[in-house]
């Protein structure tokens, strides 16, 4: 995540949800205790994806196991723990299909607890996943107490001040429709016109959305925007007819998609955009306290996982395989001091 900004767009989008679907009691938080943590094994060599995800996984069970030249490259204190302590910012509502308390009102699941459990197992370390609030999550990484986060951090030249990473997703915004539509985004945002849609305000999205706007008034065209004050009125909207799509963090929309699935208002994705907008490609990344010597070993992790399928696995279980990358990345370059 760039920012407090692009945060709330992402939560914003991604609770829609919780409003349309309900899934309530699975989507609650562990508490307001940034502390408590859970600990589970990955070293039998199997690693289950989409535990207890109360519908936004398909449970897969991965075989992984340590992978000594990788495992050798970390910290010699971090082999010695024999644990690797997962940072989330989950607190307090979580934030499905990227991370939440599951359906057994406990285990932190989603597709970013998921991919540190896969990387722990390729260290041969015990995953311990830790559930923190935004700003916390940072804390936590300064003082120690977390090894890395897996927390859909966007890699950002400011952030590197502090942080090293280690990306592994897409960082990507989508436009959501009704399944029934045969409108799609195309990739460019000349498709938008004449289109009807909405976004959230004060969002990243909003921001890249108007852009567009002044570009096609600016060619004699128009996109109309319209707000709502909530996403169970958004989806309403759309349900309706009122609106041709809406504008949003892609993780959310593919999420609402499994969600509404086989009803009368089911959805589907019709094209995605960078988070970082046009002109550079928003990374997610694994991250890392800076010197901390770990953005190397992470990012061998990813790879292996990349080059032995697992991460394909667990992008396809979570619906998240348009924000692949074909490679892991030490420090790639990052959304600009100007705009982080």
């Amino acid at each position: 995540m760039r920012s407090h900004l692009s945060r709330r767009s992402l939560i914003r989008g991604i609770t829609a949800a919780t409003a349309v679907a309900t899934l309530a009691t699975g989507l609650t938080a562990c508490g307001g205790n940034s502390d408590a943590a859970t600990t589970d094994s990955a070293r039998s060599g199997e690693v289950v994806i989409g535990r207890v995800s109360n519908g936004a996984a398909r449970q897969t069970t991965l075989k992984v196991s340590e992978v000594k030249s990788i495992s050798a490259e970390l910290p010699a204190s971090l082999r010695k723990s024999g644990k690797l302590v997962i940072g989330e910012g989950a607190l307090p509502a979580g934030f499905p299909p990227l991370a939440y308390v599951g359906s057994d009102q406990k285990t932190l699941t989603g597709s970013e607890p998921d991919l540190g459990r896969l990387v722990a197992a390729v260290f041969g370390l015990e995953p311990e996943l830790r559930n923190f609030t935004w700003e916390n999550l940072f804390v936590g990484i300064d003082s120690g107490k977390v090894d890395v986060a897996f927390s859909n951090v966007t890699d950002t030249e400011e952030r590197k001040k502090k942080y090293e990473f280690a990306s592994y997703r897409q960082d990507n915004l989508a436009f959501e429709v009704p399944e029934k539509s045969t409108w799609n985004f195309g990739g460019t945002y000349e498709n938008l016109a004449g289109r009807t849609v909405s976004v959230g305000s004060g969002t990243n999205q909003e921001k890249i959305l108007l852009e567009w706007k002044a570009r096609l008034a600016k060619e004699g065209k128009k996109v109309t925007i319209k707000y709502y004050p909530d996403h169970n009125s958004t989806y309403l909207a759309l349900a309706s007819g009122k609106i041709d799509a809406y504008f949003g963090p892609n993780p959310g929309i593919a999420y609402h998609i499994t969600q509404v699935a086989n009803t009368p208002n089911a959805t589907r994705n019709a094209g995605k955009v960078s988070g970082a907008g046009v002109t550079l490609q928003g990374l997610i990344a694994a991250t890392a306290k800076k010197d901390s010597g770990l953005a190397k070993p992470l990012a061998d992790a990813v790879n292996y996982l990349i080059e032995h399928g697992q991460y394909a696995e667990l992008l396809k279980a979570y619906h998240l395989s348009n924000e692949s990358v074909a490679k892991s990345q030490v420090n790639p370059p990052g959304l600009p001091l100007d705009n982080s």
